[in-house]
């Protein structure tokens, strides 16, 4: 049993059904731990505009922004963040404090006339917001054939892109299968993609938790709720993307996982923003014990690509 002293916590959340399952999961362990939790519902500009693609309108840290203004200001003490949408270089002041367990890493395909690409109808439309997702999609269907398909953009939380899909606009749309697993809706994913097929985003799957770098009494009360090797494979996959200067207007993917003993294989793919040239890829494996050794794996990924020419985003 840790000895950290009870704390009152306030944990700053977006306001969406998924985001608020997350901070009411966090929530949940800390009062387990005899901490007494509040949450903060607050809406973010990334959950506001809706019309355009996050790569158009300031990339993932429209979703952490204003958490982060809320602790700065006194208001909340921590922020519950789906790990793939926190920025790769957190501001001054700030840090991830913890990494729980990850909930399923990999894409589900989401479709009520196909069991997988290959059975798209004719002229079939794909809804997705995520670029890496956009370039993943496009070489299989490439390698398909499958000109007919259309990948259109699809913005807003969980629900609101099951509606977009119920009305009939799409015929499937990718989701992380994570998020579906979280909200109890398993029975709307058709399949699960393996890491092969789809290349997970760095981070996906994992919940991460902010803190201001002050407050030494929040990372003890947040010690318990670390899983390790959880931390280590995204330290891994998210070194690969700070390197290759990932943020969503980029198509990248990393995934790292452990294969026998310690040893962390790690896979990145990267496609231009234009999505006019071929998907690279790189892998590379190495025994990890400590996040500067999973960084450093990440780091190597990242000249892998480099090295085949593709270029990160300055």
């Amino acid at each position: 049993m840790h000895t950290t002293s009870p704390l009152h916590i306030t944990i700053a959340t977006r306001e969406s059904r998924l985001a608020m399952w997350q901070a009411k999961h966090v929530q949940a362990c800390l009062q387990a731990l005899g901490h007494t939790v509040t949450l903060l519902g607050m809406t973010t500009r990334g959950d506001q505009i809706l019309d355009r693609s996050l790569s158009k309108v300031g990339g993932k840290g429209l979703f952490v922004k204003e958490l982060e203004v809320a602790m700065d200001n006194g208001q909340a003490d921590l922020a519950v963040h789906s790990l793939k949408d926190v920025p790769m270089n957190l501001p001054e002041g700030f840090e991830l404090a913890c990494v729980m367990t990850r909930e399923d890493p990999h894409d589900a395909w989401v479709s009520p006339v196909a069991d997988d690409i290959a059975d798209l109808p004719q002229g079939s439309v794909v809804g997705t917001s995520s670029l890496r997702r956009v370039a993943l999609l496009q070489e299989r269907l490439s390698a398909m054939g499958r000109t007919d398909v259309r990948i259109e953009p699809l913005r807003g939380n969980l629900d609101t892109r099951l509606a977009k899909l119920d009305s009939g606009a799409y015929a499937a749309i990718v989701l992380a299968a994570a998020g579906l697993k979280r909200l109890e809706l398993p029975q709307r994913i058709r399949r699960i993609f393996s890491h092969a097929e789809m290349l997970p985003a760095a981070g996906q799957g994992a919940l991460g938790i902010e803190i201001k770098s002050d407050r030494a009494d929040l990372r003890a009360a947040l010690a318990p709720l670390v899983d390790m090797p959880t931390w280590l494979r995204v330290a891994a996959e998210r070194a690969v993307s700070r390197a290759m200067g990932g943020s969503c207007s980029v198509p990248l993917a990393a995934h790292a996982r452990w294969q026998a003993g310690n040893v962390l294989q790690l896979d990145a793919a990267w496609g231009d923003v234009d999505l006019a040239l071929p998907v690279l890829r790189a892998s590379c494996s190495a025994p990890i014990d400590t996040l500067a050794q999973a960084e450093a794996l990440g780091l190597a990924a990242a000249q892998g690509l480099q090295d085949l020419g593709a270029k990160p985003l300055v």
